[in-house]
């Protein structure tokens, strides 16, 4: 299973720091022989302000240096496993730490059918689906236009996609005006007051809003329904098994951090990189 591309931004730290050292780059990270000095993480923040145009707040640097400790200890893991020779370039060392990530996230215990069940219980709501609707329309700029279309509709409603493209102001115009499915609270009200009122293949009467003057279709309704376990189980068995991977990953790197020697004091404590 390849580890969540997110996981190590959310890596929770709770380590004591070591005696910070004399020099003027001291060590802020050391497993085994491995060590990573002050003036890396250093680059790191002067890369995030860069792109962020300020400097970072101190909180927000300490989420920073949590996130690069956790990046940098699967690294040196790497190197102390043999995993990466010395000298390797930035794509061997990203594969060999993918390699390490894959391999603990797949240690995750596999989710049992009871699992499943328990977990769309407590999460029904989540799976039900709402109504919604999917809409055409004809979008003009006065109520005289919007009127002549729709009275060349009730002559012959099944030109709404051509009037559509020829006549409409919308950005969908080129597909014969289709919209696409909404659910309520996802259309401004005059038009989801319109919609919902539909039958399948109406016209809706003239609907003013800032945009200009909509003609709607309702092309299909979509019934709110109650979720069955059948039909999700493949969806909460996937959901519970990226979250446990995500456990298991968490819970490799602390065991890694657990065995390094980390300081915080020499990090936070040093002054801002040049810019």
């Amino acid at each position: 299973m390849n580890p969540p591309a997110a996981l190590i931004l959310f890596v929770a730290l709770a380590l004591p720091g070591c005696r910070a050292g004399d020099d003027e780059n001291p060590v802020v990270l050391r497993l085994g022989s491995g060590e990573v000095r002050r003036a890396a993480f250093l680059a790191e923040v002067a890369r995030f302000e860069a792109r962020g145009g300020a400097p970072l707040a101190p909180e927000a640097k300490r989420g920073l240096l949590e996130d690069f400790l956790a990046e940098r200890v699967v690294e040196l893991e790497a190197r102390a496993t043999g995993r990466l020779p010395p000298g390797a370039s930035d794509e061997q060392t990203r594969a060999a730490v993918q390699e390490l990530l894959a391999e603990a996230a797949a240690g995750a215990a596999p989710v049992g059918d009871a699992e499943v069940a328990q977990a769309f219980e407590a999460r029904r709501e989540s799976y039900r689906t709402e109504e919604t609707v999917t809409l055409s329309q004809i979008l003009v700029p006065t109520l005289n236009e919007a009127r002549d279309v729709l009275r060349l509709l009730r002559k012959a409603p099944r030109e709404f996609e051509q009037l559509a493209r020829a006549r409409s102001r919308g950005p969908e115009a080129s597909q014969g005006g289709r919209l696409g499915a909404f659910g309520r609270g996802q259309l401004p009200p005059a038009l989801e007051q319109a919609a919902f009122r539909l039958a399948p293949g109406a016209i809706a009467e003239i609907v003013e809003t800032p945009f200009g003057f909509h003609v709607l279709r309702l092309d299909e309704r979509t019934p709110a329904a109650e979720p069955v376990l059948a039909e999700v189980a493949d969806r909460v068995r996937a959901e519970l098994e990226r979250e446990r991977a995500d456990q298991a990953l968490r819970a490799y790197v602390r065991g890694l951090l657990a065995r390094a020697e980390v300081n915080y004091e020499a990090a936070l404590s040093a002054p801002d990189a040049p810019r």
